[in-house]
């Protein structure tokens, strides 16, 4: 997917999320949205990582600082995530995860990371996020875990094993409350 495809795409979930599904995501918007607080985070999240895939590793970590100066905001600039992805509030928030999946809503305090220290950012000792998840504010997803899709992440929760499809959890360590069928 290009860059201008996927900051399309998380347009448009701006504007869904947002109860404003007439709105048509064109560039004039796109630039227009990019200033507010909850989408000029994913816009610099990603030309962090278009610079990265780009083999311009300063660039990049120029955005990355900026997105943490401002907004408080500390993503792994190496983290691929799909379109759609939301901030509804960013303090505090540090992403390091091996991958994110489509339509992710980031409550602000979200930890995603190893458990132990890891300078090498070796994707086998970070989580995996699926599709339409939900994870809320304050919560912990450490290690190799896997977050199926469609699943929520209660706020404060410490996720140290796999989470089902579907499944809502909360708690320290967290514990399934509620599973929705993948039927």
């Amino acid at each position: 997917m290009s860059l201008k495809a996927i900051l399309f795409a998380d347009l448009k979930r701006q504007y869904q999320v947002a109860g404003q599904l007439e709105k048509e995501a064109t560039f004039f918007r796109l630039l227009k949205s990019s200033f507010s607080p909850r989408f000029m985070p994913v816009v610099l999240f990603r030309l962090s990582h278009w610079f990265l895939q780009c083999k311009l590793s300063p660039v990049a970590k120029i955005f990355s600082l900026v997105n943490f100066v401002l907004f408080g905001l500390e993503i792994a600039a190496r983290c691929e995530i799909g379109p759609g992805l939301y901030f509804p509030h960013t303090q505090g928030t540090v992403i390091g995860a091996n991958r994110i999946g489509d339509n992710a809503t980031i409550y602000h305090n979200v930890t995603l990371g190893a458990r132990e220290i890891d300078l090498d950012y070796s994707t086998a000792s970070r989580p995996s996020i699926g599709d339409n998840v939900i994870l809320g504010a304050g919560a912990k997803i450490l290690g190799p875990v896997m977050v199926g899709s469609n699943a929520r992440v209660g706020a404060n929760a410490v996720v140290v094993d796999d989470v089902p499809v579907g499944a809502t959890v909360v708690g320290i360590p967290a514990r399934i409350v509620k599973q929705v069928s993948s039927t």
